[in-house]
């Protein structure tokens, strides 16, 4: 009798043992276990936006800082970014996750102009880059509403995942359809209006996973100053900073483990603890 061949991506009795987890998780989960004494350290952070002031003080130095533009059909890498942030955005949430994750690297892929212009195509472009670029987080407090650009950007999104890159993406502040925060394999944030950074929820009722402190921050703002802002889009940096924190603590975990986590140390199902 011919043994017959297992399915593909199937796995073999004897392969059992290299599947093991690297690390026990404890019985429950805690914040202190998840990222008790963590900095950040050893984790790269993507702020794909409109670029980082790099000489703010509450950002502190940026290790990469690179544009992306169109000119036609080509695509236009700078990698060396001189212009910096044009409208402020992306150094607001280069500056939250700095405030959570103070010793995490940052790197700013900048897909915006001045007055927070852009477009779907290089959105698409700079995410594909910064995916390739392996990054540990990818925070993405923007999207688009074009649904020309949604399955490219789904594939770009499961890539990520399925590479070990976690992309945190804001919900849109209007009720409207956009990407890639509809996709569940990133993490999409929305905003709560509590003022603890460290507060966050998580949403039983997607297509938004988790709530974060989001309105009425204090963030940095171009010209070495602070603005206070309301929006998703700053929610989102606290998700982030906060699995940096994580990641830089337990650097074996999937993009799957990490999102166990965040469920689990979320204020409400765990104790805060």
């Amino acid at each position: 009798m011919t043994e017959e061949p297992l399915p593909a991506w199937s796995l073999p009795a004897d392969a059992v043992e290299r599947i093991a987890l690297p690390e026990a998780w404890p019985g429950r989960i805690t914040r202190e276990w998840a990222w008790g004494g963590a900095t950040g350290a050893g984790v790269r952070v993507c702020v794909l936006d409109s670029g980082v002031e790099t000489d703010h003080p509450q950002v502190g130095e940026v290790q990469q800082s690179i544009a992306i533009s169109l000119d036609g059909e080509t695509v236009i890498v700078e990698d060396e970014d001189t212009a910096g942030d044009l409208c402020g955005h992306g150094t607001a949430c280069a500056g939250v996750i700095r405030s959570l994750a103070p010793d995490c690297e940052v790197a700013s892929v900048r897909v915006l102009g001045a007055g927070f212009t852009g477009s779907g195509a290089i959105l698409l472009e700079g995410l594909r880059w910064a995916v390739a670029q392996g990054y540990d987080v990818i925070n993405m407090s923007l999207s688009t509403t074009k649904q020309k650009f949604a399955s490219l950007l789904h594939e770009l999104a499961d890539t990520a995942y399925f590479r070990r890159t976690m992309v945190v993406a804001s919900a849109h502040n209007m009720p409207v359809d956009s990407y890639p925060w509809r996709f569940s394999s990133v993490i999409s944030v929305g905003s709560h209006e509590l003022s603890d950074p460290f507060a966050y929820y998580y949403n039983p009722t997607p297509p938004v996973e988790f709530f974060a402190r989001g309105v009425d921050v204090e963030v940095a703002w171009l010209g070495g100053g602070r603005l206070v802002c309301t929006g998703n889009s700053f929610a989102t940096p606290h998700i982030a900073g906060i699995a940096a924190l994580v990641l830089s603590k337990h650097r074996e975990l999937t993009p799957f483990q990490l999102k166990s986590v965040l469920y689990l140390t979320a204020s409400n199902v765990g104790d805060g603890s």
